[in-house]
């Protein structure tokens, strides 16, 4: 099992939550960068900076790019891609708010392949929830649920048509999740089939704000 931690924090307000993530690069599958909802107007130096230690220590960068449900024009997508490229020399991208079903489908399509075309070598699509089943051959990694933990506990079912991927296909997304379970959540993504998670005790609208606890650091992801 391995972790891709959506850290939506400036380097500079919590510098140790950046350094957290060097210190257990090895358990990582990616880091989410997102500067301003995306990459922002003007590059900023501390992400530069912080993009810059993680790919130096092996870890995946993936700029954060929001699709807005595919409401978001393919040139405003685009744009987003070049300057996270530019800016961060992010390894590839995150693509929140996919719309999930098969209408949807050929547009996600279409965003994928300028974000390779891009020099995306990796591209995380984000409906979280599980979507048509096209969408996981459209996606290096797909994430299929994002939500609190109670949600998670009480709510989670997998289609059928996730069986015929490998766990490493999918991630779950959980916060909310009290430190002293954050194993247990580790275990449950195993059981419901995903082979990368992550699972943080924050919650609001942005529970993303410090990572998860990582092996070695008093809890076992």
């Amino acid at each position: 099992m391995t972790l891709l931690v959506p850290l939506y924090v400036h380097p500079a307000a919590d510098p140790a939550a950046w350094q957290a993530l060097l210190a257990a690069a090895p358990q990582l599958y990616g880091v989410v960068l997102n500067a301003a909802d995306g990459p922002g107007q003007a590059p900023d130096p501390a992400f530069t900076s912080a993009s810059r230690a993680l790919r130096e220590a092996g870890v995946r960068v993936l700029g954060y790019v929001d699709t807005a449900y595919g409401r978001r024009p393919l040139d405003a997508v685009t744009d987003d891609l070049d300057r996270h490229r530019a800016w961060y020399g992010v390894d590839g991208c995150f693509l929140d708010r996919v719309a999930p079903g098969r209408r949807e489908l050929r547009h996600c399509r279409r965003l994928v392949r300028s974000a390779r075309g891009r020099g995306a070598r990796t591209v995380v699509l984000n409906p979280g929830v599980h979507p048509a089943p096209g969408y996981a051959r459209a996606a290096d990694l797909l994430v299929t649920f994002e939500g609190h933990w109670s949600t998670y506990l009480s709510s989670f079912t997998a289609p059928p048509w996730t069986a015929r991927h490998s766990p490493e296909h999918f991630c779950h997304l959980v916060y909310g999740v009290p430190p002293a379970l954050a194993r247990l959540a580790g275990r449950t993504a195993v059981r419901r089939g995903a082979g990368v998670h992550c699972a943080v005790p924050g919650a609001g609208p942005n529970p993303w704000t410090q990572p998860p606890p990582f092996r070695g650091s008093g809890e076992e992801s």
